[in-house]
């Protein structure tokens, strides 16, 4: 390794640090204060970065808030692959698939999610930027769910089921914003579940499936 290019690692190191700091600051102040409330002088703040060094790596209000939450939804995808080793097999695995997308749709990366969609849609230029972010993680999230559920998109219904899925995760998500209210969140996707099983699954999971 050249002088260059051993000073150069460190500096490297240190722009990933500082961008990682910015955006775990912007995350927490868009989940308490919502996308309004949020603002670059406050993130720097919260983040102990220069005003200067944070528009050097995110000029814009809507580059760091972007960038924040295609980081936060990035890490929460590998957290869900990993989660998926301790999933149950057979007659027990549409159920806490179902609940696992649940808790996904009521956490804070969701939270900060809906602060961007309820921004964008009065603002063109954040709208430009989260619309396509919106379609890529909904695609994810649509083929990971196909694929922990093991359903055969091919058959009849299948792919409308999985999007009634997401849908009512989504929904129950919002509501979450509202009124937290688990125990009726919980009955829900537990029937949800069963109904799944039943279309997809009728002849039903073996329990080593």
């Amino acid at each position: 390794m050249t002088a260059s290019t051993s000073a150069r690692v460190p500096q490297e190191e240190r722009t990933r640090a500082m961008r990682q700091r910015l955006m775990e600051a912007a995350f927490e102040l868009l989940v308490e204060k919502g996308y309004g409330g949020t603002t670059t002088t406050l993130v720097s703040e919260r983040a102990g970065v220069s005003r200067g060094a944070q528009l050097h790596h995110f000029p814009t209000k809507t580059d760091l808030v972007v960038a924040t939450v295609i980081h936060v939804t990035e890490r929460r995808a590998e957290e869900m692959r990993s989660a998926t080793a301790s999933l149950p097999k057979g007659q027990k695995r549409t159920e806490a698939v179902v609940r696992m997308l649940g808790e996904l749709f009521t956490g804070p990366v969701f939270s900060a999610a809906l602060e961007l969609w309820v921004a964008a849609r009065t603002d063109p230029a954040l709208l430009e930027v989260v619309a396509p972010l919106e379609y890529r993680i909904g695609r994810e999230t649509h083929r990971l769910t196909v694929e922990l559920l093991g359903i055969d998109e091919s058959q009849q219904g299948a792919r409308e089921l999985v999007q009634g899925t997401l849908d009512l995760v989504r929904g129950l998500g919002l509501a979450n914003t509202i009124n937290d209210d688990a125990k009726r969140r919980r009955r829900i996707l537990d029937q949800w579940a069963r109904t799944l099983d039943a279309a997809l699954h009728p002849a039903g999971r073996k329990d080593d499936e």
